[in-house]
């Protein structure tokens, strides 16, 4: 992490940064349905201490082998900086006590698959219409209408 971040874990409630949770994912319900379950860390300016989060990321103990990514979001300001690289590299090195880290995401979300895979991931699974059965409205990126999830693991090193 470059020295001007600030890794914090989140358990105030009150202080959960729905503005960039919302930038991965739709609609606060189905933010809500993992949210309380999940370790919530915010990544703050450490010039800037006081200031509201410029990312976030949502971390869900699936079981005893499987930590899930619900959700990671960088604010527009400071995306292609590597900044979520570097917070994969801090999941992987933190909470190596798991075997494999997953994360899904739109089987049309082209830039998101590569770029997990840039990062270690590897293709694993569908969940066939999980858009469809998980929110109520239909979503649609870039054009297209989200169906079905992809899932992607990276195993961990014990």
């Amino acid at each position: 992490m470059r020295d001007s971040f600030q890794i914090k874990q989140i358990t105030n409630h009150k202080d959960y940064p729905y503005d960039l949770l919302l930038l991965a994912d739709e609609t606060i319900a189905a933010i809500d349905k993992y949210l309380y379950d999940s370790l919530v860390y915010g990544v703050f300016e450490t010039a800037n201490e006081t200031a509201k989060p410029i990312a976030v990321f949502c971390l869900y103990p699936v079981d005893s082998e499987t930590l899930e990514i619900k959700n990671i979001a960088v604010s527009p300001d400071f995306q292609s900086m590597g900044l979520g690289s570097q917070l994969l590299d801090f999941i992987k090195a933190n909470y190596q006590q798991y075997l494999n880290l997953i994360v899904g995401t739109a089987d049309c979300g082209l830039a998101q698959i590569r770029f997990y895979e840039r990062n270690g991931f590897v293709k694993y699974a569908i969940r066939k219409d999980f858009f469809i059965e998980n929110y109520e409205q239909p979503i649609y990126e870039n054009g297209t209408l989200l169906k079905d999830m992809i899932m992607l693991r990276y195993t961990l090193d014990s």
